[in-house]
């Protein structure tokens, strides 16, 4: 093995983080404090979005996004195929049905053209929600996935957690991921491999000031305190999940926050180096395609490889390219493929997330990457696929 490991992805923590958390564990609340707050306006102002509902992950962001909703059970949900399990997967938390989009087989992106395909099979079920997903960090076409959306008798709630720091124009437009311009509301995660990281943690941002304060009904068992009542007493009119996100992972947040602007840049230098190094190995290899109006702040290298042409199975590159100290990942196996949706809904015909899955494999991204890094990825890339 040449030296240690890169892995695909992982965190950046540096001693101030850790004052921070330190500082937290010094306070009087650890959590359900002052902290969260202070993380979620920052977090709010950072992405242009006038509300930010601090939660425990992405998965529960996600959950809490159609309890804000109030989608019931045997309404449907459309979420793209190429995707982590928890887009489909919060639709059913609440009883409704899934209907899975295909993707462009090049950007992974839910795209007008799937979302049509996906609104013939909606049947006689009321939409509820349309979940694009920010693939990798680029983003999708939000105005007119809203407006075929909004056609249907639905909203947007965007699954944004590759993508925080990613912006966009659509005409002469500059907009941010999360500032729920064309959404009712956008989901985020803090995984220690997204752009910042909490360890675990999540965030939804909204406009709506009725749909952030039932994100925060609903994130803390559902109990609210009527105006008036006594200082111990609580209501609870329906039930809620235990969905906070302590004081002592958002001190974490907000120091990371901070960094956002330095983690961003670093991102995108490190894509603009994977461009112009793995330019000489196409077509075999070629880098995921990004739409026009994306500027992404990219969570996921990810490339396109015609293993069949190259004569070798994704397995032995993996294989091999860990044997010479680059890891790697494959985002994502299609959801609608699980045995879980399967026996749902039957075996789906979606050529676009197949294609996507064949070829894609994700190589190492993350802002302590040396300069040096990418060009030895690439040269290990070139030597097991034998260009």
């Amino acid at each position: 093995m040449a030296g240690p490991v890169l892995p695909y992805g992982r965190q950046t923590i540096e001693d101030d983080d850790i004052s921070a958390v330190v500082e937290a564990l010094k306070a009087d609340f650890l959590t359900t404090g002052p902290t969260v707050e202070a993380f979620e306006a920052a977090f709010a102002e950072t992405v242009g979005a006038r509300h930010a509902v601090a939660c425990a992950n992405g998965t529960a962001a996600l959950h809490l996004a159609m309890l804000a909703l109030e989608v019931r059970p045997g309404e449907a949900v459309i979420a793209p195929s190429i995707t982590f399990l928890a887009t489909a997967n919060c639709a059913r938390y609440v009883g409704a049905e899934v209907v899975f989009a295909d993707v462009d087989p090049t950007s992974g992106l839910m795209t007008p053209k799937t979302l049509a395909q996906a609104l013939t099979r909606v049947g006689g079920r009321k939409l509820r929600a349309v979940l694009p997903v920010h693939l990798r960090g680029d983003v999708a076409d939000l105005p007119r996935l809203a407006a075929l959306a909004g056609e249907a008798g639905a909203v947007l709630v965007e699954d944004a957690p590759h993508a925080l720091g990613s912006t966009m124009a659509f005409g002469n437009v500059a907009e941010w991921v999360g500032d729920a311009r064309h959404s009712a509301m956008a989901t985020f995660s803090f995984h220690p491999v997204k752009t910042i990281a909490t360890g675990e943690g999540g965030m939804v941002t909204t406009n709506d000031a009725g749909l952030a304060q039932r994100l925060r009904t609903m994130r803390s068992h559902g109990m609210v305190r009527p105006e008036g009542a006594d200082p111990w007493w609580y209501e609870m009119a329906e039930p809620g999940f235990n969905y906070r996100l302590p004081d002592i992972l958002c001190a974490l947040g907000l120091s990371q926050l901070a960094k956002l602007p330095r983690f961003a840049a670093r991102r995108r230098a490190l894509a603009q180096a994977y461009d112009a190094a793995l330019a000489p190995l196409a077509p075999i290899v070629r880098v995921a395609a990004r739409p026009v109006w994306s500027d992404p702040v990219l969570h996921l290298m990810v490339v396109l490889i015609d293993f069949e042409a190259a004569g070798i199975s994704r397995r032995q590159v993996v294989e091999r390219l860990r044997e010479r100290g680059v890891g790697t990942q494959v985002h994502y196996i299609p959801v609608h493929r699980q045995p879980y949706y399967v026996e749902r809904y039957g075996p789906l015909d979606l050529p676009g997330a197949e294609a996507w899955y064949a070829r894609c494999l994700s190589l190492p991204l993350y802002p302590g990457m040396a300069d040096e890094d990418v060009g030895r990825v690439a040269e290990a890339l070139r030597a097991v696929l034998g260009l």
